[in-house]
């Protein structure tokens, strides 16, 4: 598959407001401001697809990308921002949970860490949940531009350690900046929903 097109289709808060259809649906979590619209822009070749906001935790609800017609990316509220009132934070909390536990189109979770950091409590638990439901899942370092080349696998050994990383979970170094894991995420978004290839636009 070669991307093409891509666009914005609905923020959604409830499941019947959830696009119809069988495609398959790739999600992406993660704290506020770690870079998933970013990310997004990056891996479709858009400059302002999926905005970026200045005001972390600004995005309330699943937001869908339709990809060619035949996938969508899932953009959930980021987790984690102190700001956030309590009461806002337990109503996001069930609606990733209540995606994450029944979408049947969901095929593959990507949940973003901020290479530079250690993995929050909010990062910790997230995983846990993954790693305990066994949903197909990856970790997906991001602004790896921010750190010295030489220093990915130490910072990458920290967020294994923090997160008690499974055998088998993926992990890949990206930059939104670079482009850098761009095709690896494909390739492995490819894996998941059945595609022999999947070739992005051109940097």
């Amino acid at each position: 598959m070669i991307i093409k097109d891509a666009k914005f289709i609905i923020s959604a808060v409830k499941p019947h407001q959830y696009p119809e259809g069988d495609l398959p649906e790739i999600a992406l979590a993660g704290r506020s401001n770690v870079g998933k619209s970013s990310l997004i822009n990056r891996l479709l070749g858009r400059r302002n697809l999926a905005r970026t906001s200045g005001t972390p935790g600004k995005t309330q609800q699943l937001n869908y990308y339709l990809i060619n017609e035949d996938l969508y990316f899932v953009d959930l509220p980021g987790y984690g921002f102190a700001r956030v009132p309590k009461d806002v934070k337990a109503q996001w909390g069930k609606m990733i949970g209540g995606y994450l536990d029944n979408r049947e189109n969901l095929k593959l979770s990507l949940q973003l860490i901020d290479i530079r950091h250690a993995p929050s409590k909010e990062d910790v638990e997230m995983y846990q949940y993954f790693a305990h439901y066994n949903r197909p899942h990856a970790i997906i370092a991001t602004k790896a531009d921010k750190i010295a080349r030489g220093q990915y696998q130490k910072h990458l050994k920290v967020i294994r350690e923090t997160l008690q990383v499974l055998p088998n979970t993926p992990m890949i170094i990206t930059s939104a900046d670079s482009g850098l894991g761009r095709q690896e995420v494909w390739n492995l978004i490819a894996k998941y929903t059945g595609f022999e290839e999947i070739v992005p636009p051109s940097l």
